[in-house]
């Protein structure tokens, strides 16, 4: 007698704040848009918190002006395409060789994406349609587990517990592990957290690792049968899914990852550095011996970053 199948198990995802932001730094629109359409076929399967949104919101107009600034108008292929209307698109070329033009669109258009990101915003639109999603699994402002979860996750924060920052004074990691868990529990889906905050586990050579704590924690209140994926990636995360993703779209998420990286070591040397100037300044006047004792111990921290 033929053995049946064994039906092969769902899966939920968690995508953290940060990578919603990222599809403002996509150079390419389409691949954004892609990205947007996908997680818009998934959102049932979502795992998603009020926390999420709020912090999209609040960060959101920070991001735009924070690429608005790093933009360059020399060639139009330095544009992020996310930020261009249609009507600046069929100029496109006709403006390319005046770059003074081209910033006055440019900035143009980010007024109406600040003003209006109902209208103009095509990562706001998409997002809205997901963020109000009727999903069992989204925990809004009028869901009847809001409090229960909110409770969980102070008790957690006040025992320091992961996923949370050294010197954060906010429970909204608490907030989202907690649903995650419970959405876990609920499904019986295995779950695939999407994100870049080392707060959920470390990476190395491209691969994420659950904090240890978690994965414990997961075993025992989920079950030893339930898998959880940690990943910065979300093609990554589509393809075990099984969602087909583009190599376009791989190769752009990729840039945006080394991006990231490459900048939260850029803070860390500023960091580092302004350290250093400070505690100069303190020890004016105090043998030369410990100010270079200090200098070595302050570079040597510098080094480890690479």
């Amino acid at each position: 007698m033929a053995q049946k199948k064994r039906k092969k198990r769902g899966i939920l995802m968690f995508v953290d704040t940060n990578i919603f932001l990222d599809f403002y730094r996509i150079q390419k629109s389409d691949v954004s848009l892609n990205y947007l359409k996908k997680l818009d076929t998934l959102k049932e399967k979502l795992i998603l918190t009020e926390q999420v949104e709020m912090e999209y919101k609040k960060n959101r107009q920070g991001v735009i002006l924070e690429m608005a600034k790093e933009m360059t108008f020399s060639d139009s292929s330095g544009l992020p395409e996310i930020f261009s209307d249609k009507l600046f698109a069929k100029k496109e070329k006709a403006i390319k060789k005046d770059s003074k033009q081209q910033k006055k669109k440019f900035q143009d258009q980010i007024k109406k994406i600040l003003d209006h990101p109902t209208k103009n915003d095509p990562v706001f639109i998409s997002l809205e349609k997901i963020f109000s999603s009727k999903s069992t699994y989204n925990l809004g402002r009028k869901h009847e587990g809001r409090s229960e979860i909110r409770k969980l996750a102070i008790k957690r924060f006040l025992l320091g517990y992961p996923p949370r920052k050294k010197e954060d004074n906010s429970i909204g990691d608490a907030i989202n592990w907690e649903w995650v868990i419970r959405c876990a529990k609920l499904s019986k889906c295995d779950i695939i957290v999407v994100t870049r905050d080392g707060d959920f586990g470390k990476t190395d050579n491209k691969k994420s690792y659950l904090n240890d704590w978690l994965k414990t924690e997961f075993k025992e209140r989920v079950g030893v049968r339930r898998k959880i994926h940690l990943t910065q990636s979300l093609s990554e995360a589509f393809k075990l899914m099984d969602i087909k993703v583009t190599k376009q779209m791989v190769e752009e998420e990729r840039e945006i990852i080394d991006s990231s990286l490459n900048s939260y070591h850029l803070k860390k040397i500023r960091e580092l550095h302004d350290q250093l100037n400070n505690e100069i300044n303190l020890r004016e006047g105090s043998k030369i011996q410990k100010q270079e004792k200090y200098i070595l111990d302050i570079f040597n921290n510098f080094h480890k970053l690479f």
